[in-house]
């Protein structure tokens, strides 16, 4: 089988705030003081990296690999979820080349954080820190997120062969 130079893949994660603190994102505590709801530990960022790589391999999605009504899942470190992945990426030839993601957010501040979460991020995906860019936006109001009733987070990925 001949494998295509790169491919890139896209994913995106939401959740509500109402669950208990902490707030992650990429295994980084961004806020002691909320949480979201959610089956695992949450982090919308993870996840969305998480779905961004599954799609780049054609490996599915996060729901095929960890079903939510699946209690192993409960509580479940969403980046162990990602290390998980990116192995399983590494087996079938591919591997991480460049992630691009912003965090969608109205009432936490990501730039005191920006560093860790990038640090996180490559350590899990065997990138170099200048290898992940991290973002962050608001919707200036506008619908849920903007009423600050949730977060959401964007992922870009691209993968190469690991020949």
């Amino acid at each position: 089988m001949t494998l295509s130079p790169t491919r890139t893949g896209w994913g995106f994660d939401a959740h509500r705030f109402g669950g208990p603190p902490p707030l992650l994102l990429a295994g980084v505590v961004v806020s002691t003081k909320i949480g979201v709801v959610a089956t695992s530990d949450g982090d919308v960022l993870a996840h969305a990296v998480t779905d961004a790589l599954l799609g780049a391999s054609v490996l599915g999605d996060m729901g095929e690999w960890f079903p939510s009504e699946d209690p192993a899942y409960t509580g479940a470190d969403s980046m162990s979820l990602l290390r998980q992945v990116v192995s399983a990426t590494a087996e079938r030839g591919w591997r991480p080349s460049h992630v691009d993601a912003t965090v969608i957010v109205e009432t936490v501040r990501i730039a005191p954080h920006r560093s860790g979460i990038r640090a996180g991020l490559a350590t899990a995906l065997g990138l170099a820190v200048d290898q992940v860019s991290v973002k962050a936006s608001t919707t200036d109001g506008l619908g849920a997120l903007g009423a600050g009733e949730g977060i959401a987070a964007v992922a870009v990925i691209d993968v190469e062969p690991t020949q």
